[in-house]
């Protein structure tokens, strides 16, 4: 068993998988360590389904990520002959002053994006599962879709592993630290030697990367399943959306499965020190706090059907970590995602390797910066 690598990556899921494979990929000798069995439900990649979306509420500057992880999605697909992205609309809606509609406007102008305008009435109209009021606006764009989350993880390792990367599994890493011209990993089974560094740890980088320099807290939130009338919530007549509200934003997916449609809040709750503060049991608590507000806007909710637990990873302005460790050169930390990361697991596989192999990538990472005040 080799103890000595190119790059050690801790953590591998959704970015650590990406970061495996675009390493591997490179010809590099990568370690990946993962504490959970593979593709696992305890951390923030799992749920069956993710958004994708290029009119980007959170800032134009992410406008040029999302295209670009279309682009490697795709091309992950060819290389493993697997469906990982699902074409859909995607509708931005939310009432008057609406941050995140106003945030998605700003993108279209920025990157001249395809996108159409529409009201309340409208909405409803051309899909008939909602119930917006009539003051509130809507922005529909076309370049969205979906992403089977359990499938792309387990995708990126599969194609690591079959370029040469060693993925290991239930083997938490204890610590890290910078030793001469490398690091070491020190586990339960061993201590592992490489040249460079990859932190993609999810929840966990509220231990592992404590010293990162931007504060990280972790956030519970529920996934949850409920039945409806199919004809309602197929994909042609009823988009991915994610809309505000008075009590809070709140977004969904149509309903490609007999689970029925899946709804979520966004944020809107505690935030907590760390994953051991998490309960990761579904309590009818969980259904409260969701259903009353999505049953303002969507007709037709039927009885919950299944759900789940998973964790955001927060930074203070819900941006990303990216970047190399402000303090240990040959560490590159990927991190913060902030409940809207997963989309860009692709992209920044590819950004990673990137700072492992050079310390600099071609992409802009400056609202993502480590040394951000």
């Amino acid at each position: 068993m080799s103890t000595s690598f190119d790059v050690i990556v801790l953590g591998v899921g959704g970015m650590g998988s990406a970061a495996c494979y675009e390493l591997a990929r490179r010809g590099r000798r990568v370690l990946g360590l993962e504490q959970f069995p593979l593709v696992h439900s305890r951390g923030s990649s799992h749920g069956h389904t993710r958004i994708i979306r290029t009119a980007y509420a959170e800032g134009p500057a992410y406008v040029p990520l999302a295209r670009r992880a279309f682009a490697r999605w795709y091309e992950l697909e060819q290389r493993t002959g697997r469906h990982l992205l699902t074409e859909c609309a995607c509708l931005n809606a939310g009432p008057p002053g609406s941050a995140h509609v106003a945030g998605v406007r700003a993108s279209v102008r920025a990157h001249d994006l395809a996108a159409e305008e529409l009201t309340g009435d409208e909405i409803n109209r051309r899909y008939p599962a909602f119930n917006f009021p009539a003051d509130y606006t809507g922005v529909v764009e076309r370049d969205a879709g979906f992403l089977y989350v359990e499938d792309c993880v387990r995708a990126h390792i599969d194609s690591a592993v079959s370029l040469g990367a060693e993925v290991r599994a239930e083997e938490p890493a204890r610590d890290w630290k910078a030793v001469g011209d490398g690091v070491e990993v020190t586990t339960d089974k061993g201590t592992y030697r490489a040249a460079r560094l990859v932190v993609t740890a999810g929840a966990w980088a509220t231990k592992l990367l404590a010293d990162v320099g931007v504060p990280l807290r972790v956030m519970r939130q529920t996934l949850l399943w409920f039945e409806v009338a199919a004809e309602r919530f197929r994909r042609d007549t009823f988009p991915i959306f994610i809309a505000d509200a008075p009590e809070g934003a709140f977004y969904g997916l149509p309903m490609i499965d007999a689970r029925g449609v899946k709804l979520a809040r966004h944020y809107d709750a505690p935030e907590l020190r760390g994953p051991e503060d998490v309960s990761w049991d579904l309590t009818a608590d969980d259904e409260a706090a969701l259903r009353p507000l999505a049953g303002r806007f969507v007709r037709g909710l039927g009885p919950l059907s299944a759900g789940q637990v998973c964790m955001y990873t927060v930074t203070p302005d819900r941006n990303f970590v990216i970047d190399v460790h402000p303090r240990f050169p040959r560490v590159s930390v990927a991190c913060g995602f902030s409940g809207h990361g997963f989309k860009f697991a692709s992209v920044v596989g590819e950004i990673v390797a990137d700072l492992a192999e050079r310390g600099t990538t071609a992409h802009d990472l400056g609202p993502f910066s480590a040394r951000r005040a």
